[in-house]
């Protein structure tokens, strides 16, 4: 496993990470207790050293699995978490400074650490990170030394570059891959102000691994079942924002170009890691083998230039004017 410098922190994180929305198991379908720490510790032999949860995962599932791990394996693992969309109390309720901070103890507990390694804004309303509130709150958490760094996870590129505002960002968790490419418009910006980029549904939901047909049909618990049209949360949040229908026929015309001993996956995460901005991937697994075969990307050649070009192309000819919700 190859390691980036997870810029202004100065630390070394693994390029691949592991995302564990799946592991919450209130948005993927079902992930049994023992399936999930199994998946955290063939991570953990894979090199996989960055994983990335949130507070509302499951109503803090996702964080007591890893808190489980952490221990019995104290050591080496970075874990990012986020605030700001918890059900409880929810709302306009959860953006004050004692909120926050009754959210990070919250999460301390589940995790079983003293300190957070990193606390991300959890796609927050664009007026409050405009204001900048929130991020003093996440200063005097740093203060009190519950969080070690702060960073933002973000729907838009228009939210990334108010964020980018801030001087002592350590972090930008965006969405990017084949399907959408906007982002790439702030990513030198983020290099300048040495602000690591964490890049989340780097395989749009799972399109891009190319297994899905259009009469593939997912758990009524699974956010690709009831967030498909964007009912439940920004339609962004799955595939990519593309209609289903749509991005399976996208997908299928992509198989060809796949190089030789690639999956069409691994594929889409070379892609990612190809853009030296990114710090790290954090592709989510619902099994160890799609744990292994994301760890394998890291030590894959880049993609071609001519690969890449093809499928800028691509993205512009085929993809853009189809993608809904902010952007």
């Amino acid at each position: 496993m190859k390691h980036r410098i997870f810029n202004n922190t100065g630390m070394n994180t693994s390029e691949v990470g592991l995302g564990t929305w799946q592991l919450g198991g209130a948005a993927w379908g079902d992930v049994d207790d023992e399936s999930a720490l199994k998946i955290l510790e063939t991570a953990t032999n894979h090199g996989v050293h960055f994983w990335d949860t949130a507070d509302v995962y499951g109503k803090g599932r996702s964080e007591r699995l890893i808190g489980t791990f952490l221990q019995e394996n104290p050591d080496e693992i970075f874990v990012a978490t986020k605030l700001g969309r918890f059900p409880e109390p929810g709302g306009e309720a959860n953006f004050s400074l004692n909120s926050f901070r009754a959210h990070t103890e919250a999460s301390l507990k589940r995790l079983g650490v003293d300190r957070i390694d990193l606390t991300q804004l959890h796609c927050i309303p664009t007026e409050l990170l405009k204001s900048g509130e929130a991020f003093d709150w996440l200063r005097t958490l740093q203060k009190e030394g519950k969080i070690r760094h702060f960073g933002a996870s973000v729907e838009t590129a228009e939210e990334a570059e108010i964020c980018l505002q801030q001087n002592d960002l350590a972090s930008l968790q965006i969405i990017f891959n084949i399907f959408r490419r906007k982002p790439l418009r702030f990513f030198e910006e983020a290099k300048e102000k040495n602000v690591a980029l964490i890049v989340r549904l780097p395989l749009a939901s799972g399109l891009l691994s190319g297994k899905y047909s259009k009469q593939t049909t997912f758990p009524e618990n699974d956010h690709r079942n009831f967030n498909r049209d964007g009912q439940q949360f920004n339609v962004g949040e799955t595939f990519a924002g593309l209609p289903f229908e749509l991005g399976v026929e996208l997908a299928e015309s992509l198989k060809a170009w796949v190089p030789e001993g690639m999956t069409m996956a691994q594929m889409a995460l070379r892609w990612v890691l190809d853009f030296d901005a990114v710090s790290v991937v954090i592709p989510g697994a619902r099994t160890l083998s799609q744990v292994r075969d994301n760890a394998a990307v890291s030590e894959m050649p880049p993609l071609s230039p001519e690969l890449h070009n093809r499928l800028k192309t691509f993205y512009e000819e085929k993809v853009k004017e189809s993608i809904r919700g902010p952007y």
